[in-house]
């Protein structure tokens, strides 16, 4: 995806930094003049641009990341059907260590990484009245990419995570070789980076990261870490106070070109710089879409209810005839990382987890989602009832693996723990990095 944040900081940036892809590459293309890249505050706030450009792009949140990560998760719900062997190694959980997307999704990761830590090594050069917003939003970028770079390369054990860089590499002659972290050393970072974001932002930011942003971004750490009582808080606060509210139908919270009342957080996506990667995927030609590479399966839609607005939220492909989801039809619809009905359905799973009922009663949460899509309402809910109801309000989100492995759920065949539910580190960074160790199962 190119953004609409790509597009305000686009020429600054390139000027400050002709060439930054490679940062745990160990034989990067060049170093960065700081005298001259990094002299003023408005040249700090280009970088912060920057960070958010990489984060939306392609490989990443601008949809390869979600779509991998359904891919992953996914058996008999739909089906990967198209010619990109890439995503159909992920989609059979057998991956090569040199996948383009994989290796692809890291570099991207790391690149928007050392552009928010470049933004905190030097925030002091930006002005008082803006330090603390600029701020904040660094660290909400780069908790949100370690988050999920943690989540899908981490080993089984959680023994290994992934390397930590927590300062701007701005000198590339030297060792940049890094060992990788504990997969909870790096969820520790994540949380603490995210609990410096809320006290920095301020309420409301325009259609940058603000203080709701990181704190139900929070709520979704907390939860895949275990840690229910912060998880609820957080979900609770956000629903209570942020001002966000759901859509008045399911169908009103996809393919917007503005965000709706129900993002928290959305990357934007702009008619002049490209279109929604996730809609080349998942939606027919007429759409912009490549005819329907992930189609979606009778056992999936047999999960919903006959007056479910989101189990009719599908259509017929032009091209092959098969049902594709109706989330992803305008090629440059903004694209929602976070919306307020999973800070609903994270409240119901941590209340029941918790035998609570901070905010709601968990069935109430769970039935003012499924009120908006007209679906039947329920006397009582247990965790497998919410957990079901995730697959059908997220599905085609980015969420599968994640509340599968999270949940010790099988995936198919393969147990929650199985080696093929990692991603390899990819080859290339084997290659230029003598202190990585590879994940099991994908040799040494």
């Amino acid at each position: 995806m190119k953004n609409i944040y790509k597009t305000i900081g686009l020429l600054c940036f390139v000027l400050a930094f002709a060439s930054c892809d490679d940062k745990l590459d160990i034989e990067p293309r060049q170093s960065i003049s700081t005298s001259t890249a990094i002299s003023t505050g408005e040249n700090v706030k280009n970088i912060l641009i920057g960070a958010y450009s990489e984060t939306g792009q392609d490989d990443s949140y601008g949809g390869y990341l979600q779509l991998l990560a359904d891919l992953y998760g996914i058996t008999d719900q739909a089906t990967w059907g198209g010619t990109f062997q890439p995503p159909r190694q992920v989609f059979n959980k057998s991956i090569f260590v040199d996948n383009a997307f994989v290796a692809n999704l890291w570099l991207n990761a790391y690149d928007a990484i050392n552009q928010a830590n470049l933004v905190l090594d030097y925030a002091d050069l930006v002005e008082e009245a803006d330090r603390d917003r600029v701020m904040g939003e660094a660290y909400f970028l780069r908790a949100l990419n370690y988050f999920d770079l943690n989540r899908l390369y981490s080993s089984p054990d959680g023994s290994l995570g992934v390397p930590l860089s927590l300062n701007g590499i701005v000198d590339y002659s030297q060792d940049l070789q890094l060992p990788r972290a504990t997969s909870a050393e790096v969820y520790q970072q994540v949380v603490a980076d995210l609990e410096n974001a809320i006290n920095l932002l301020p309420e409301s930011n325009d259609i940058f990261a603000d203080k709701y942003s990181a704190e139900a971004l929070l709520a979704r750490v907390q939860l895949q870490i275990g840690n229910y009582d912060e998880a609820l808080a957080a979900a609770d606060d956000v629903i209570e106070n942020s001002g966000h509210e759901l859509t008045d139908s399911f169908s009103e919270a996809f393919n917007n070109d503005s965000d709706s009342s129900e993002d928290v957080f959305a990357f934007q996506v702009t008619t002049q710089d490209g279109a929604n990667v996730l809609v080349t995927h998942y939606a027919d030609q007429s759409f912009g879409g490549r005819g329907g590479d992930v189609t979606v399966n009778q056992a999936y839609l047999d999960l919903f209810g006959e007056n479910d607005e989101r189990g009719s939220f599908f259509y017929a492909s032009a091209q092959n005839g098969g049902t594709l989801t109706s989330k992803y039809t305008n090629q440059f619809g903004n694209i929602s990382l976070i919306r307020l009905a999973e800070m609903y359905l994270i409240r119901a799973e941590a209340n029941v987890r918790l035998s609570s009922e901070v905010g709601a009663s968990p069935v109430d949460d769970v039935n003012m989602i499924r009120e908006r899509a007209g679906a039947d309402l329920l006397e009582e809910v247990s965790l497998d009832d919410i957990l079901l109801e995730r697959e059908l309000e997220l599905m085609f989100e980015g969420f599968t693996i994640f509340d599968y492995k999270r949940t010790g759920r099988m995936v198919g065949e393969l147990p929650a723990n199985s080696p093929a539910l990692s991603f390899p580190i990819p080859q290339r960074e084997m290659d230029v990095n003598d202190l990585l160790v590879q994940n099991p199962g994908y040799g040494s």
